[in-house]
């Protein structure tokens, strides 16, 4: 079984609730950074992309195979640094604009038009900075679940709880009752699929995460001096980033839209906020959680169809 092995079933079910579904061909692309990281991502289709896709926290690109796959456009999904088979951060800086500054020439290297560039929570935040800062590379710029108001100790503190456990497991089944125990994956089978693309086999035959995110939670969990101090810079953290999330959104030129799901993240109040400092952006709700992604992809593949 290979990265791509889901990819036939999750079209089958596509077709089978009525959504014209088939399998592109899809490979994956590396992209060597000048300090010798790498930055990977997965192209669909023969052709160009049009839509470039970029994940949430924890996440990887492999999040987007559902709603490609209901666009039918080629497209590209990057595992953002730290995440998939993109190389960490020795500094753990995963904000939007050192993200934004990472994936630059990798998007400029593997497309050859402005994208309409769909950007969910981090990755929605990263997608910002990157319109912000190379408005050559981006032609409609979509937001899915987040605003740089959020507040990290409100639901998304529950995706660190999440992660905060071993950084080792003995199987990957333990990993899949590991997130239905905490509500994640949906189906056992979404579950199944989600922690095989996002986990490894290592060398000694344990299994850890890919991603960053897991390993930090987990020593901060370990060390509860650590965590405090952790807690206090990110409230500081935030402070700045909301405002530098602000500043990236009102520079960008792209149309805007940011699609929220209703028991998402962003809360009404948030996203009157958003309206009121991005008056000229579309908001438009749909019925689910924050990962819309994986819950309403249909959905999701329509909306940004609209823009392509």
């Amino acid at each position: 079984m290979d990265e791509f092995s889901f990819l036939p079933a999750q079209a089958a079910e596509l077709r089978a609730a009525g959504t014209p579904a088939e399998v592109p061909s899809v490979r994956r692309l590396t992209h060597a950074l000048p300090d010798g990281r790498t930055v990977s991502a997965l192209a669909y289709g023969d052709a160009p992309p049009v839509v470039t896709f970029l994940h949430g926290a924890g996440l990887n690109a492999h999040t987007w195979d559902t709603t490609v796959l209901a666009l039918g456009l080629p497209a590209l999904a990057l595992d953002l640094p730290g995440h998939g088979d993109s190389s960490w951060r020795e500094d753990a800086a995963y904000t939007g604009r050192t993200l934004a500054a990472d994936i630059a020439d990798a998007i400029a290297a593997w497309t050859t038009a402005p994208q309409v560039l769909v950007g969910q929570s981090l990755g929605g935040l990263t997608a910002a900075a990157l319109a912000a800062t190379h408005p050559d590379l981006v032609r409609e710029l979509v937001i899915v679940d987040i605003t740089p108001g959020i507040d990290p100790n409100g639901d998304a503190a529950s995706i660190a709880a999440f992660f905060a456990g071993p950084t080792d497991w003995a199987s990957r089944d333990e990993l899949v009752e590991r997130a239905l125990s905490f509500g994640l994956g949906g189906s056992r089978e979404a579950a199944t699929r989600g922690v095989f693309l996002n986990s490894r086999i290592r060398p000694d035959g344990r299994v850890e995460w890919k991603h960053h995110f897991a390993h930090l939670a987990n020593a901060l969990a370990a060390d509860p001096a650590a965590a405090q101090a952790a807690g206090a810079q990110q409230r500081t953290l935030r402070g700045a980033l909301s405002a530098s999330g602000w500043e990236d959104l009102a520079a960008v030129t792209a149309p805007i839209t940011l699609v929220r799901g209703d028991r998402g993240f962003v809360t009404p109040a948030d996203a009157d906020e958003f309206r009121r400092r991005v008056p000229a952006a579309s908001v438009i709700d749909v019925a689910s959680g924050h990962n819309v992604q994986e819950e309403q992809p249909v959905a999701l593949a329509r909306l940004v169809a609209r823009n392509t």
